[in-house]
């Protein structure tokens, strides 16, 4: 079977390293720029079993032709599994552009609170399973639309953990609650600061799709209910980076993402360290460039953190 990695080149650092990895278990992986339908169609082999693509890359924000992708699995009877951890259910529904699954990391947006660990799959009810040839054969059992899931439940969380205790559950529960006052803030505020850096004369190129000239900005702007809390930027003079993460007070300076407070992090030195310059650089992942998860901390506040530590 081949899974093939929608995102290809841009794909979140994390995810590239579990792509590597199964590699080593015979499952050949194709990586390709989907922000072309036409790149992830040529990529196909006759072996392809699963397209799989991110809403928005971490952390260069490319956003892939999810619409066209999800027409070309469905006439190629692919599994199309989309992961909405960037936008959330509150900003864009997967299942519009034919997504067989959708992915959604419960620990960020859709909890929100930096204090619960979880993951969900939601099958969309598009994809024919009886058509699928590496369901186990006892499975194959009452209705076809339940055949994934099943898989899935008997397989991935039995077989191999990861299920949620109830004090998760439960956490993750109470922060869905504020989902969507979330999303609509954090996704403001990250719109604003964006907009500001891309003036200031000691940044380069601010990587956000509200931005005019992000290079998929009308595609994300059709998709989209609005752009989410991920951006990054590049600064102008690398050697600064570390004097100017430092100097700013706001900004927490950790790995997570889709928190209530805003979290950054230089991304060449510590997530995509592992990959490799080589990797980065096929990736365009700049030394200098550093991430933010922006939060629910006032928008004045917090472009005026940053005005004091870019200068």
């Amino acid at each position: 079977m081949l899974v093939m990695s929608g995102t290809g080149h841009y794909v979140f650092g994390n995810t590239n390293s579990l792509l590597h990895t199964i590699t080593g278990l015979g499952i050949e992986v194709s990586k390709v720029d989907a922000g072309s339908a036409a790149a992830v169609e040529a990529a196909l082999r006759p072996n392809t079993r699963m397209v799989f693509v991110e809403t928005i890359a971490n952390p260069g924000t490319q956003v892939p032709d999810l619409l066209a992708i999800g027409e070309l699995c469905r006439a190629r009877g692919l599994v199309y599994v989309v992961d909405n951890t960037i936008t959330s259910p509150a900003l864009f529904r997967p299942r519009a552009v034919g997504a067989s699954l959708v992915v959604n990391s419960l620990t960020k947006t859709i909890a929100g609170h930096g204090d619960a660990l979880g993951g969900a799959v939601t099958d969309t009810g598009l994809f024919d399973w009886r058509g699928y040839p590496n369901i186990f054969e006892p499975y194959r059992k009452g209705d076809p639309t339940g055949w994934g899931l099943q898989q899935i439940r008997k397989k991935a969380l039995r077989d191999m953990g990861g299920t949620l205790s109830s004090e998760q559950a439960h956490r993750i529960s109470v922060g869905a609650d504020t989902l969507a006052l979330r999303v609509k803030q954090t996704s403001a505020t990250a719109l604003a600061l964006a907009r500001w850096l891309q003036v200031h004369p000691k940044v380069g190129t601010v990587h956000y799709p509200g931005l005019e000239s992000h290079p998929h900005h009308a595609l994300a702007a059709q998709l989209f209910k609005a752009f989410a809390w991920l951006l990054s930027f590049e600064l102008r003079d690398t050697a600064t980076m570390t004097e100017v993460i430092n100097r700013l007070q706001l900004p927490i300076k950790a790995t997570g993402m889709g928190d209530t407070r805003t979290l950054i992090i230089p991304v060449a030195p510590t997530i995509f360290w592992e990959a490799g310059a080589d990797v980065r650089a096929e990736m365009g992942i700049a030394d200098g460039l550093i991430r933010l998860s922006i939060g629910l901390e006032d928008e004045a506040d917090l472009i005026g953190d940053f005005s004091q530590a870019l200068g």
